[in-house]
Parts: C-alpha cells; sequence; structure tokens
C-alpha cells in the first residue's frame, strides 16, 4: 500500500456520479488518487481509491453481518475505471481492477459462542460479492474469509492486535491502486453548471 493511504469515514462515488451508502472507515489511498471531495460536510472519496471498507458497530450479530454487507456492496457495486501507465520506456497497460476488502468491527458479540457455528452461518450467507473479508470482536477475536470461504474464526487474547497485522498483510498484497481516469469526473462540470 502506498505510503500516502488514508482512512476516513466516507461515501464513496463514481465517475458517473453514483455514491455508495456512508461507510464507517474508508482506507484509501491518495498518491495515485489524489482528489477527496467535501461536500456538504461530508468527504467523498472517488471508488478508484479504495482499497477497503467497514463498518464498525458495538456488536456482531446476524442482522449486522447482513447490514455490513450491504454497505460494502454498495462500494463494490461502483463504477471503477483504470487507466494505462506511462513510464520511461512506454506505458504499462491498465492495471486490473482488485476487490475491495470489506469487513465489520466491533466491540462484543450477540452470539454465545461469541465467535462459534452462528457467526460462519452468517458470514456465508448471501451473495459471494457481498462477503466480508476480514473482522474483528475486539473482546474475543477476528475472523478472515476469503474466495474459498470464512475458515478461520480465531479466538485471541489480542484481537485488535491481529486484526490489524492481517489487514496490513492483505493491503500489502494489493500494493496501490488503478489510475484514476480524472477526466471521467470532469464530465460532472457540465452537469453541475446546467
Amino acid at each position: 500500500m502506498a505510503s500516502l493511504g488514508r482512512v476516513l469515514s466516507a461515501h464513496v462515488v463514481d465517475s458517473e456520479g453514483t455514491f455508495s451508502d456512508q461507510i464507517d472507515v474508508v482506507v484509501f489511498d491518495r498518491q495515485y488518487s489524489p482528489f477527496i471531495f467535501s461536500f456538504q460536510g461530508q468527504t467523498v472519496v472517488p471508488a478508484e481509491s479504495v482499497y477497503a471498507v467497514f463498518e464498525c458497530k458495538q456488536s456482531i450479530d446476524a442482522g449486522m453481518v447482513r447490514y455490513a454487507k450491504e454497505k460494502i456492496s454498495s462500494v463494490r457495486s461502483l463504477h471503477r475505471t483504470s487507466l494505462p501507465i506511462p513510464h520511461a520506456g512506454g506505458e504499462y497497460p491498465p492495471k486490473p481492477l482488485q476487490h475491495i476488502l470489506g469487513g465489520l468491527l466491533t466491540l462484543e458479540s450477540g452470539w454465545s459462542p461469541a465467535l462459534g457455528e452462528p457467526l460462519e452461518r452468517a458470514l456465508l450467507e448471501g451473495p459471494a460479492g457481498s462477503r466480508l473479508d476480514l473482522g474483528c470482536v475486539a473482546a474475543h477475536g477476528i475472523f478472515s474469509c476469503d474466495e474459498d470461504g470464512c475458515g478461520t474464526i480465531t479466538p485471541m487474547g489480542k484481537p485488535a492486535t491481529a486484526f490489524l497485522f492481517e489487514l496490513i498483510a492483505r493491503l500489502q498484497e494489493k500494493a496501490t491502486v488503478p489510475m484514476i481516469d480524472v477526466r471521467a469526473y470532469a464530465r460532472w462540470l457540465d452537469v453541475a453548471s446546467a
């Protein structure tokens, strides 16, 4: 991940003018997608710059898992651009769009046991595009999912630290975001002045 990454509560927008729901935690890039909007007191981040999104709630239960999946889907469904990357010897092809990480961060669990089979069942419900990749229940442990399923639910003594390490490792795998097509966003200028 670029050293100019940021974390804020924000809405995410695409070049077609579609907005996500408000997201509690948006991890995004400032180096390769350098513009961030502020509109009516709300931070707005372009979809291309997003690495990960998380919802933060008091407690995890089936309803909160469904809620987080819906919010995360509102970001993943946005249109993203990717331009070729110029360099001294020519041009690299556009970077393929990467999966936006999504998850849920809570203090407690509404289940007993806190990280048992009901959590795994809730994580596996719904379409694959809405999956939660990573989460932390601060009082109990973390969960981690990928395209193969949600096999890692780990009770532990230092869940927040374990979550942070896993998040950093996944962000390192992503390297950088694609180069944004700024001209696609410039089309709004004509709409805004009409």
